[in-house]
């Protein structure tokens, strides 16, 4: 059976660049909070909202549909994005990613 290929982010941010459904632990909500400066509370007011499904919350997005911390081409919480960013396009991808992704095949 052939391996699927594993990818390295290039951080093109082309992933962060259409609207999405980026879930968010309550893990990852202190941890990047704390990143942040803000209290837990203060965080999920201003960047989050409920999921469709009721079940906990998800990033909300820019106007323009990127993520809500996407800055030009850099991410403001790049050193504790949450895990669903951290697995694009390993763990899981859409059909056509690749037409829009600059990750470079490792294996």
């Amino acid at each position: 059976m052939k391996k699927a290929p594993k990818y390295l982010c290039e951080r093109c941010t082309n992933c962060c660049r259409w609207p999405g459904d980026v879930k968010v632990t309550e893990k990852e909500i202190s941890i990047i909070s704390r990143h942040l400066g803000l209290g837990e509370d203060d965080f999920i007011q201003r960047y989050t909202r409920l999921r469709a499904d009721r079940r906990g919350l998800s990033l909300i997005d820019q106007p323009d549909g990127a993520c809500i911390f996407l800055e030009g081409q850099d991410c403001q919480i790049q050193p504790v994005k949450p895990q669903q960013c951290r697995d694009f396009p390993n763990a899981w991808n859409f059909p056509g990613w690749r037409d829009i992704c600059m990750a470079t095949e490792i294996s």
